[in-house]
């Protein structure tokens, strides 16, 4: 058999113009970063105890350890949840969902939601709850998701296996 005989093989699928995954992952890696930062803080130079002992200069060491992880844990959980919508919203833009520029809309606006009330929310003796520095690294992931956002609705072909989509 000839190399002309040989049986043609469908071409793999390439990644339409201006598809976002690429800032998606960076998004993704972003996320992660600031899921597990405030974990590696707690165990090393724990930055959100000096942050509670500066609001609560009369607590104790449980008082400050309670509030301490409590932080710690938020941010570690809503970053994980940030993480996981990643993954979605990752998997449903590169199988051409139907619902992949609504789920990435979603996501982005609950992101942006989450990061202005670490960046903003104060309580009692607190100016902000999270320190600004974790308040910040939250916002980050956000501005991939915008950009991410942006490329899917400027996209007409979010839809492949349906045919070109209409904007």
């Amino acid at each position: 058999m000839t190399t002309t005989d040989a049986p043609s093989q469908p071409a793999p699928a390439a990644r339409p113009p201006g598809a976002p995954i690429g800032v998606m992952y960076v998004g993704l890696a972003l996320t992660a970063v600031a899921a597990i930062a405030p974990l590696v803080d707690a165990v090393t130079v724990d930055t959100i105890a000096g942050h509670v002992r500066a609001a609560y200069p009369d607590w104790g060491p449980g008082p400050v350890g309670r509030d301490r992880t409590a932080i710690t844990a938020y941010l570690a959980v809503t970053g994980g949840l940030g993480v996981l919508l990643w993954l979605l919203v990752i998997r449903a833009v590169a199988a051409g969902r139907r619902w992949a520029r609504a789920a990435a809309t979603s996501a982005w606006a609950a992101g942006v939601t989450v990061a202005l009330v670490d960046l903003g929310m104060g309580g009692e003796r607190y100016e902000v709850i999270v320190p600004v520095g974790y308040g910040v690294l939250t916002l980050l992931p956000c501005a991939a998701g915008g950009v991410a956002v942006v490329r899917l609705w400027r996209r007409r072909d979010v839809h492949a296996h349906d045919g070109p989509a209409t904007r």
